[in-house]
């Protein structure tokens, strides 16, 4: 196996080496941002538990102190939230806070995922470039050759010309799952924290209708 997949891509050409590239770049992103986002939504979980009974109970300088502390999405957005409190008593004014945090938070959450659908879209074209090349060089070749033989060399050099296409959906289609995979994970943390922050507007519109009354 190890000699076919090797004999695979010496056949392929000089175009290989940058779907390569192309894959070494891709497959560390994903896992980048994999492990992020994995840690992000451990710590986003973990920071809502703290907060949770805190805001419930109306301890929000106890709450603002952690939120605070906390380098996670979930505490940077309760952290506006519970800043506003002290300033405002409408909901609105506590929710646009919040909104602008979520503006602030989701750019850090989808850095660098948009690159997976790039890089799997340079593969493919890699890949029909380098058969395009190698297409044009065995026609070259071919025209030269003894009739007799160019069914022969035009066969063997179609099918060496249609490696690189193939390396490149090869390496195109996990990139393509991988980023599908990230967005629906960033989507679930974005959907996570914006629930969140709905049940903190809620607990904090309860808390303060019986003080209006």
């Amino acid at each position: 196996m190890y000699t076919t997949i090797v004999s695979f891509f010496q056949q392929g050409g000089v175009f290989m080496y940058p779907i390569v590239i192309v894959l070494g770049l891709g497959v560390a992103i994903a896992i980048e941002r994999w492990v992020y986002l994995t840690k992000a939504r451990m710590t986003n979980q973990r920071v809502w538990k703290q907060l949770a009974p805190l805001v419930s109970d109306g301890k929000y300088n106890e709450a603002q102190e952690i939120a605070g502390k906390s380098a996670s999405a979930m505490g940077n957005v309760l952290s506006y939230g519970l800043n506003r409190i002290r300033s405002a008593r409408r909901r609105d004014d506590i929710e646009k806070a919040m909104e602008e945090s979520l503006l602030e938070v989701l750019p850090k959450l989808e850095k660098r995922t948009h690159y997976l659908a790039t890089f799997a879209n340079i593969a493919t074209l890699l890949g029909l470039l380098g058969t395009i090349i190698g297409l044009i060089r065995a026609f070259t070749a071919v025209s030269a050759a003894n009739p007799a033989e160019k069914a022969d060399l035009l066969s063997a050099s179609i099918s060496v010309a249609m490696n690189t296409t193939a390396f490149g959906l090869i390496v195109a289609i996990p990139l393509l799952l991988a980023h599908t995979l990230l967005q629906t994970k960033t989507t679930e943390l974005v959907d996570n924290l914006e629930m969140a922050a709905v049940k903190f507007l809620n607990t904090v519109t309860e808390r303060a209708r019986p003080q209006g009354a």
